[in-house]
């Protein structure tokens, strides 16, 4: 079964096209681009063994000839550095304006890619190749790319859309489990804030959605896809709407920052976020405890944390200030209302965020 979802955003809408064995659809898609014969294919040393050369080789059948970039994985390679040479390596393979750039792995190449798409020669054509489940449902759809900065995650960036996402549901199979619960992290946090029957849904079909039965993964990641396109359509810069993707992040990313970006998963900063946030919307008066405690209980069943090691409360507080979400000095909470609506506060009480994360601090 192949599903497609698309992002409407008028002369940049594109398409995201989900399901197993799809290079038919990769290389007909750039088969008919009209991109210059010359491309970079950017992923890591661990996706590279499994799938490069196979990629290169589809997307020659398309009459792009794509040289094969590999990184290092880590979020280390997130970086104004590993750019740099990203940008020599297209300098020096000749590419131009109309050259495709591919994105082919997690979230940290697809959001170094993206970064360098945009800015190489004021921007290429780019091309997303999830192969992670977080990548698939978050980074991959939505066009923010990014690099982080040693003071904050995603700190230097900008908002570039690709030209078409494409995801091989084949390619999870090789994940870990680890890999699995990380990407529902964020699945989770789109049935919070948009799709009640969606969190629902998840509550009844635990174990199909941890051992990625195809159906289940199938309708899962359209769904997170789906939710995510159509508050990116109405918001594609931030301005408002997009913020209520954020839930859970700004707890998230205090914890990522906190621990080097090496103890936890992004997804786990989520699910210990959202904890969090349920929380504070619980301690403000805007969620019931059953609802709290029904997200609490969905992160758990999922096998993820909800509590953070290796962290101090008053650091983990300081970092919430270096947040983008964080305006003139003031952080914008992302809460819940209820499963399935959220809402924007910047009035969330110092004692309430403190307590909140000394809580989180096993």
């Amino acid at each position: 079964m192949m599903r497609k979802v698309d992002v409407a955003l008028g002369a940049r809408s594109y398409p995201i096209v989900i399901g197993c064995g799809i290079m038919d659809e990769l290389t007909a898609f750039v088969r008919q681009a009209g991109y210059s014969p010359r491309g970079m294919i950017v992923t890591d040393e661990h996706v590279a063994p499994h799938c490069a050369a196979r990629i290169a080789a589809c997307i020659a059948r398309a009459g792009v000839q794509a040289e094969v970039a590999v990184i290092p994985a880590g979020e280390q390679s997130k970086s104004l550095a590993q750019a740099e040479q990203l940008f020599t390596r297209a300098i020096s393979l000749g590419l131009d304006r109309k050259s495709p750039i591919f994105a082919l792995g997690g979230g940290v190449v697809g959001d170094l890619t993206g970064f360098v798409a945009a800015s190489y020669m004021r921007g290429v054509p780019f091309i997303q190749l999830p192969t992670t489940l977080l990548a698939q449902v978050d980074s991959s759809v939505g066009g923010k790319v990014a690099v982080n900065h040693a003071r904050g995650k995603n700190l230097i960036g900008a908002f570039y859309q690709p030209d078409a996402v494409f995801m091989d549901l084949d390619a999870l199979q090789t994940l870990p489990a680890r890999e699995i619960r990380a990407g529902l992290g964020e699945i989770i946090k789109y049935g919070i804030i948009c799709d009640a029957d969606f969190f629902a849904w998840l509550e009844a079909h635990t174990a199909d959605v941890l051992a990625l039965a195809p159906d289940a993964a199938a309708y899962m990641i359209a769904r997170s896809c789906e939710i995510k396109a159509d508050v990116v359509r109405q918001d594609e810069r931030e301005g408002g709407l997009r913020r209520i993707l954020n839930f859970g992040h700004t707890i998230a990313h205090a914890v990522e920052t906190e621990t080097g970006y090496a103890r936890y998963r992004h997804g786990e900063a989520v699910a210990i976020g959202m904890a969090g946030a349920a929380q504070i919307s619980a301690a403000m008066g805007l969620l019931s405890s059953a609802d709290a405690a029904r997200i609490t209980r969905l992160i758990t069943a999922m096998g993820l944390p909800c509590t953070a090691e290796g962290v101090t409360a008053d650091a983990m507080y300081a970092d919430l200030f270096h947040d983008k979400k964080t305006v003139g000095g003031r952080i914008h909470w992302v809460l819940a209302a209820c499963i399935g609506r959220v809402c924007v506060r910047s009035d969330v009480p110092e004692d309430v965020v403190r307590n909140t994360i000394a809580g989180l601090c096993s």
